[in-house]
Order: C-alpha cells, then sequence, then structure tokens
C-alpha cells in the first residue's frame, strides 16, 4: 500500500485539481451524486465550498499520476510558499523524516516566505535506534543536554536520506533543529485531536526561527 494513495474516483464521481503547481500538486474537487448538497442552514458556507459548476472544493492538496489515481500531499492552509514563489507541502516532508527517523516524534517545516526548508524536531525516548547509533543516552533529556554527537549525525544522515528523494532542492531541508520537550495540548502545540497548531508553535519558537535566517 502507497503512502497517501486514495485510489481512483468511485463511480458516478468526478475528481480534478485545480490551481496546480509545477509539481503538479491542486486542490481536489469532487462532483458527482456522492457528494452532499451543501450545509443545512448555513448558505454562505455552502456557496464557499462549492463553484458555479457544482464542484466541491475540499481544501485538501493531491496529485494524480498517469493511470488515475489520486495521492493527498496536505491541506492548502498548511501549504508553504517560499520567497522564491515555490509550493511546498509540508506533511509528505515530515512524514517522511518521521518514517526514516523512529526516534523522532514530531517534525514540522518552515520556511514560508523564507529563502529555504528548516524543521522542528522532538524526540521520543527509542533505546534500539541509539544503540545502534552507537549513543548510551536513554533519555531524550540527555540527548538534547548534551547535543548527543551520535544521535545529532544519526539524524543529519536520516534528514540526508530525505533530501536526496525530493523532486527538487526547493524541498529539502537545509537548517534542523531538536527542541527541548515534545508537542503536547497542553503545551499549546497541539490541538484536541493532536493536530499540529502551526502558527501556535511559530509564535512560541520565534527565536529558533529567526536563527535559522539570520545572515
Amino acid at each position: 500500500m502507497l503512502l497517501y494513495l486514495c485510489g481512483k474516483p468511485a463511480p458516478g464521481c468526478r475528481v480534478k485539481l485545480v490551481d496546480k503547481d509545477t509539481e503538479g500538486n491542486g486542490e481536489i474537487c469532487f462532483w458527482g451524486r456522492t457528494v452532499f448538497m451543501g450545509y443545512l442552514n448555513m448558505e454562505d458556507r455552502t456557496k464557499e465550498a462549492f463553484d458555479e459548476e457544482g464542484w466541491l472544493h475540499s481544501g485538501d492538496l493531491g496529485k494524480l499520476d498517469k493511470d488515475g489515481f489520486l495521492y493527498v500531499t496536505g491541506r492548502i492552509k498548511d501549504l508553504i510558499i517560499t520567497a522564491g514563489g515555490e509550493n511546498v507541502p509540508p506533511i509528505p516532508i515530515e512524514d517522511a523524516v518521521k518514517k526514516e527517523l523512529p526516534i523522532v516524534s514530531n517534525a514540522m517545516v518552515i520556511g514560508d516566505k523564507k529563502k529555504f526548508l528548516s524543521m522542528f524536531l522532538t524526540l521520543k525516548v527509542n533505546q534500539d535506534f541509539c544503540q545502534r547509533s552507537g549513543s548510551k543516552a536513554t533519555k531524550v533529556s540527555e540527548i538534547v543536554a548534551t547535543r548527543d554527537e551520535a544521535i545529532y549525525r544519526a539524524i543529519q544522515e536520516g534528514i540526508d536520506r530525505v533530501n536526496s528523494t525530493a523532486t527538487n532542492r526547493v524541498h529539502c531541508i537545509q537548517k534542523w533543529i531538536v527542541l527541548p520537550r515534545d508537542f503536547s495540548i497542553s503545551g499549546g502545540e497541539l490541538g484536541p485531536t493532536m493536530k499540529l497548531k502551526r502558527l501556535a508553535v511559530l509564535e512560541k519558537y520565534r527565536n529558533e526561527v529567526d536563527s535559522f535566517y539570520k545572515e
């Protein structure tokens, strides 16, 4: 099973992508009898969701392959637009880093209106990863406090592997930092459904963001 693969549209349902970027990512729109008719007693929201031709604009980003299979690559509101005008969906990059590095608990790409991408990382205890990397650390606090050389080297190697699969250099992570604490609801970085609150993280760690982009 391929990551993000949703398959082909069901019979009676049509799918198209609008406002596509150079990578083929666009907003996923649906049309057909399987699509709901609108929001009950909420005409304004219905008009926002549907265009004049009856297409439902989902707010999700996706791409279609040559065989017509649909892949979801993120949400429009999460889309990063770099200083050079390149559109970068952050979620596939974040998920790739977490898959490559099992010690990573949360990853967040930064780069809106910036010249390059950087990343915040939080860690979780993973003794197997530590041992394979040549580290004797048993706690995240030890890794962060000492900037454990073996772990940091392994993280950089993992990010390098993710970068090697990027479609172009714009999608590569050039700088990263391990934050001292994991994201949480109580800390304000996660919502009640455990969804990442990107703006809250950027505000909370504003100094760290600035450090990435100092000339």
